[in-house]
């Protein structure tokens, strides 16, 4: 049995279909970077662990109706430039409020 002749649009489709996955998976890696990265900032400020800091940004998000990698990325800027938009500072210091701070341990006496 000899194989059929390969349909070169058939590979073009594929192709491409493979560069928008690519593409897709390339923004998916850099989207997560930047909320891990304010995750950390509301473990270190906020003093909660990195659970509660992600619940902090996913309330936050919700409640200002922006979506979780914006809200991440302007928690990033803050912590560069000190600037965040009132809405955002308040709803996020309402959340920091509902969810932590946690109790950091003590150092150890010597």
């Amino acid at each position: 049995m000899t194989p059929a002749p390969h349909d070169p649009s058939d590979e073009t489709d594929r192709i491409f279909e493979l560069q928008e996955e690519v593409e897709q998976l390339k923004e998916a890696v850099a989207s997560h970077a930047v909320v891990d990265q304010a995750i950390g900032m509301m473990v270190a400020l906020g003093r909660v662990t990195p659970d509660r800091g992600w619940t902090v940004l996913r309330d936050v998000s919700q409640h200002t109706n922006i979506k979780l990698r914006n809200v991440a990325e302007l928690i990033l800027i803050w912590g560069r430039n000190g600037e965040l938009p009132a809405e955002v500072r308040a709803e996020l210091e309402a959340a920091l409020d509902r969810h932590g701070p946690e109790q950091i341990p003590e150092a150890p006496q010597e």
